[in-house]
């Protein structure tokens, strides 16, 4: 396992994954950065969850590589037709979520809790 692997913990909720990136994104180079996300991503293709959350409470604020982390998951989810949710993202990364009009895209809660219950009730 890479050290960009570390960065990235995936639990599983029953049918739900939540992922969730370590605070130490923000400084990872975009190299560990695509490995890390095509290991998240090749760990949930191999038994694709019904929903993710992807838990952004650690971390305070991201970049464009990150986005693409998270758009890369989100279509590889729309493949399984599974759904991705944001939970606890800082201000900064809200702010940037909104700038970049991907607050569309994604429900975003205050919480891993407020996001698994709303997940686990759109079945």
């Amino acid at each position: 396992m890479s050290a960009a692997a570390h960065e990235f913990q995936i639990e599983r909720h029953g049918e739900i994954a939540v992922v969730t990136p370590s605070a130490k994104v923000e400084e990872m180079h975009e190299t560990m950065i695509e490995q890390a996300a095509r290991m998240v991503v090749q760990s949930l293709r191999a038994d694709p969850p019904a929903g993710i959350v992807i838990d952004l409470s650690k971390v305070n604020y991201f970049g464009s590589v990150f986005v693409s982390f998270l758009l890369r998951c989100h279509s590889l989810a729309k493949k399984h037709g599974s759904e991705i949710v944001l939970a606890g993202p800082s201000e900064p990364a809200r702010e940037l979520l909104k700038l970049l009009d991907l607050e569309t895209l994604w429900a975003i809660y205050d919480g891993r809790q407020e996001a698994l219950a709303a997940l686990a009730g759109s079945d």
